[in-house]
């Protein structure tokens, strides 16, 4: 399943430095650059609502957006980073990179393990590795995310890149990467096990240095 394309709308920021940034972020807006087709960077102001309302319903390093800038025509975009701030709920900055319909480019896409798997209901555990997998697509083929049905994994059991369905799509990593496995408990159990074993030794031990008469 492919990505919907998203609206935004931008305007052309001719301010900087870092204290233009702070008061277009106390009046509700945003700095952001976009990059890409251009010959410079374009920096950009954008209303952190809207930014806000969108992010909230898209997976923004997949999604292609249509990015009208001071009423122009849309430009497809895809959104590089997003900086936020460290403690609190806020924006702080937003980088864009302009796209072609025509041109393949690389984007990660997420991994979704559906179901339980049978070694899970069996006592086992599941590890999921692999939680993103890079592609090289048109832009308008990039994948809302690849959903991986695990309920056939037993103890013991892996999934590897090699068996994701990626259609047309075609991906990067080495298709011998794990992507998720399931395994037993008592490996855990074991370890838990050892260490209260070289505790309860550790502790007896220095008992009996304890009692050792002492010389004359």
């Amino acid at each position: 399943m492919t990505n919907e394309s998203a609206r935004l709308t931008a305007r052309t920021r001719t301010t900087s430095g870092k204290g233009a940034a702070r008061q277009l972020r106390r009046s509700g807006g945003l700095p952001a650059v976009v990059y890409g087709r251009r010959d410079e960077a374009e920096s950009l102001a954008l209303d952190t609502h809207e930014l806000s309302r969108l992010l909230s319903r898209i997976h923004a390093a997949t999604t292609v957006i249509d990015l009208e800038v001071d009423g122009g025509k849309p430009r497809p975009v895809l959104i590089r980073e997003i900086q936020r701030h460290p403690y609190r709920p806020q924006l702080l900055h937003v980088d864009f990179f302009e796209i072609r319909a025509d041109v393949k480019i690389r984007v990660p896409v997420p991994v979704h393990l559906v179901e339980t798997p049978a070694g899970v209901e069996m006592g086992g555990m599941l590890q999921f590795l692999r939680h993103e997998l890079e592609v090289e697509c048109l832009p308008n083929e990039i994948p809302s995310g690849f959903d991986l049905d695990v309920s056939a994994l037993e103890i013991g059991d892996s999934l590897h890149v090699s068996d994701v369905d990626a259609g047309d799509v075609t991906i990067i990593d080495d298709e011998t990467v794990t992507i998720c496995t399931v395994v037993p408990p008592a490996l855990e159990e074991e370890e838990e096990v050892d260490e209260a074993l070289d505790e309860e030794v550790e502790g007896e031990e220095a008992e009996a240095a304890g009692d050792e008469p002492e010389e004359d």
